[in-house]
């Protein structure tokens, strides 16, 4: 029973990553295409030019077909919290539910709503209400990703709530506290500006490739005036929150940044490897350097994490074993006080069950937060819960090498797309781009990377939080519903095929969009 209970966790984590992993193949190109589509509109809107009505009539068209199946995966993300991770929407469904349902009833209706104005209003409304209506998408797309941000977020520093020992449930206290937390608001930030440089980079793409075939050459090149400077300008924005991401998970979640880093042992004056190739796991022993070569940064990681260049930043050693000397504890201690804290849940169980009252009576006392004992113990032992259901300290380590590879793809290709963004808008502005055949082909095979360096920024999310469902709350192997692992596991396969499928289908109907071109009303 055990065995298949840890392989239905398994089986749901795959499944899990993977429609994540497709839904978010769909979703970046929406949030930034929308507002591109936007601009062009208000200048067709404002010059009543029919080369923007045109052009906007084709970059629409390319967005419609990825908003589509974008939908299609998103809701069957959802479906899964209630049929794989029942014991985690369970536990924090009052909080994790109330940012879903309000992307559901107002962010979603609000995209849904207007997109059909947006496609099938054409000389069906007037040219200003049409306009409103392609805006009001673009913002519904973003408005939607800002809740399920807040969701995301509230997983990986959970805020705004407390434990309510009657329900055996975590419950909301302050819904401010959820959606306006440092890392719910920065987050969405990078997430969407990241996303705009994506949708960015998707056009300069596909322009590119026109001016290549010699073909649209005019579509191209003010297409290209648009999204280089629109892409160029949010992916500055997109390193400044990056930035910031980068002091915040210090904070909040420093196992993650030790292991983005490969770093074991802490340090003052925390260096930051910019390029390093690391030893596999089984080679690399205490005392033996992590890295086969590496180039440093000097006191760089220090100065990002903390905002100081002499800051002790922990390491994957610290954190699993402890550190006195800069009070870090270790990980085998909060496993020893978490588990306090799940045997007097125990215990209340038991004493409720018996109609045991006094016993009820000093436990709750326990967990009352007004009170000297209550604060005492929530402090001492409830903040370390998650911890009591982990076996060993060392499961806190996530995967150190796909964080590490992760990161360097993610940083070093947002610093690339800067330096495109900003030569391609330049030449284009030049007008010198069309004769630049090297930069052209760099262009379109650019949207790949950028595909890539997307998924890379989730990996470095999600990944970096394992062992956690919940940061330090609720581990995965707790979430996870108990079910057969085979219904899993066929369910697996079959969206994997229906995913592939999908997106097969997008990519034709978007090539052959393409090679079709603009058409003339």
């Amino acid at each position: 029973m055990i065995s298949d209970y840890l392989s239905t966790v398994d089986w749901s984590r795959a499944q899990f990553a993977m429609t994540a992993i497709y839904h978010w193949l769909f979703v970046p190109l929406t949030l930034g295409l929308g507002f591109l589509i936007a601009i062009m509109e208000t200048l067709y809107f404002r010059t009543k030019d029919p080369f923007w009505l045109r052009t906007t009539k084709f970059w629409m068209r390319l967005f419609g077909i990825n908003f589509a199946i974008g939908v299609a995966t998103g809701l069957i993300l959802e479906f899964e919290f209630g049929t794989n991770w029942s014991n985690y929407s369970h536990f924090v469904g009052d909080i994790f539910g109330a940012p879903l349902a309000i992307e559901g009833i107002f962010a979603f209706f609000l995209e849904s709503t207007f997109i059909a104005v947006m496609f099938f209003g054409w000389r069906k409304v007037s040219r200003g209400f049409h306009l409103t209506a392609t805006w009001l998408t673009a913002f519904g797309a973003n408005l939607s990703a800002w809740w399920i941000l807040v969701a995301n977020s509230w997983m990986q520093d959970p805020v705004g709530c407390d434990f309510n020992l009657e329900t055996m449930r975590n419950e909301m206290t302050s819904f401010s506290a959820v959606a306006l937390s440092p890392v719910a608001i920065n987050k969405f930030f990078h997430t969407v500006t990241s996303s705009f440089v994506l949708a960015a980079l998707f056009v300069v793409g596909v322009s590119a490739w026109y001016l290549l075939r010699r073909r649209e050459q005019l579509m191209a090149r003010r297409s290209i005036a648009i999204a280089s400077a629109f892409g160029f300008v949010f992916a500055i924005i997109t390193a400044i929150t990056g930035d910031r991401s980068g002091a915040i998970v210090a904070r909040v979640q420093p196992m993650k940044l030790a292991a983005m880093e490969a770093l074991y042992d802490g340090q003052e004056g925390a260096p930051l490897t910019a390029v390093g190739i690391l030893r596999p796991e089984a080679q690399r022993t205490e005392g033996k350097e992590a890295f086969y070569f590496k180039i440093d940064i000097p006191k760089m990681l220090s100065l990002m994490s903390f905002r100081s260049a002499d800051a002790f930043v922990p390491g994957i050693n610290d954190l699993v074993y402890g550190n006195e000397e800069y009070g870090v504890m270790s990980a085998s201690e909060k496993i020893e006080r978490g588990r306090v804290a799940v045997e007097e849940l125990g215990r209340y169980r038991t004493a409720r069950e018996k109609g045991d009252t006094a016993a009820v009576a000093r436990i709750k006392a326990k967990f009352d937060r007004s009170t000297p004992q209550g604060k005492e113990f929530l402090h001492e032992h409830f903040t370390y819960f998650g911890y009591g259901y982990l076996s060993s300290p060392e499961q806190i380590v996530p995967n150190v090498p796909l964080l590490f590879y992760s990161f360097r793809l993610m940083v070093g290709a947002g610093s690339f797309f800067i330096l495109l963004l900003g030569l391609v808008w330049w030449l284009n502005h030049k007008d010198r781009l069309a004769s630049k055949r090297w930069l052209l082909w760099t262009a379109v095979w650019t949207v790949p990377l950028a595909y890539l360096a997307s998924q890379a920024g989730w990996i470095i999310a999600e990944v970096g939080r394992q062992p956690w469902a919940i940061q330090d709350l609720m581990p995965v192997g707790v979430a996870a519903s108990k079910i057969p692992s085979g219904s899993v596991s066929a369910t697996f396969f079959l969206f994997l095929g229906l995913f592939t499928a999908l997106l097969v289908a997008e990519l034709s109907i978007m090539f052959r969009q393409i090679r079709t071109g603009p058409q003339n009303d």
